[in-house]
């Protein structure tokens, strides 16, 4: 029996549309600190309880902090070569669509999408994401790591909402509106 877990994507990206500039640097991001400021965060990851990250991204990560920010939740690193479990840390190397379909039949919060731009992008391939948060950083950097690459199957959106920041920061929320493939 299916739940109502959704998939989302909660990102950010540059006005033209990359996540990361070249050599995988986020220093853009800097740009819309702001104290007291997390732009939602702590309430979307509050209806979270999955998350689906891919091996590179989860590399950066863990090169950074001494603890993998989110070894609270279930969590599955995408990779294509197999790895024993860490606690909640699962490497996953099977099917992304067989992953999706089996974590939204089971009873659990919302499914946090938390990057890379190959797992973004496998996932849309398969039409399996169902919400989309894309915080727009007011910068163009030209170069690197797009969030949306070609060749996948159009979707139609519809806006749920577009929340502006005094830094700049404009967060749009979407759902799907494209038929589900699961």
């Amino acid at each position: 029996m299916a739940t109502d877990r959704k998939v989302i994507l909660y990102i950010a990206t540059s006005l033209d549309g990359y996540i990361a500039k070249p050599n995988d640097d986020l220093s853009f991001l800097s740009i819309v600190e702001q104290d007291g400021e997390d732009y939602g965060y702590a309430d979307f990851i509050k209806s979270t309880d999955t998350v689906i990250i891919g091996r590179r991204t989860y590399d950066w990560v863990m090169a950074k902090v001494p603890e993998f920010i989110h070894a609270d939740k279930n969590t599955f690193v995408i990779t294509r070569s197999e790895k024993p479990n860490i606690g909640k840390t699962n490497f996953y190397n099977g099917s992304l669509k067989f992953l999706v379909s089996k974590l939204k039949n089971e009873p659990g919060k919302n499914i946090f999408i938390d990057g890379g731009a190959e797992i973004v992008n496998a996932l849309l391939k398969e039409n399996l994401i169902d919400e989309f948060i894309i915080s727009i950083i007011p910068i163009l950097v030209g170069n690197g790591t797009r969030l949306f690459k070609d060749d996948r199957p159009e979707q139609i959106l519809k806006l749920v909402s577009v929340k502006h920041f005094e830094k700049g920061l404009t967060q749009l929320h979407y759902k799907c509106e494209t038929e589900r493939q699961l």
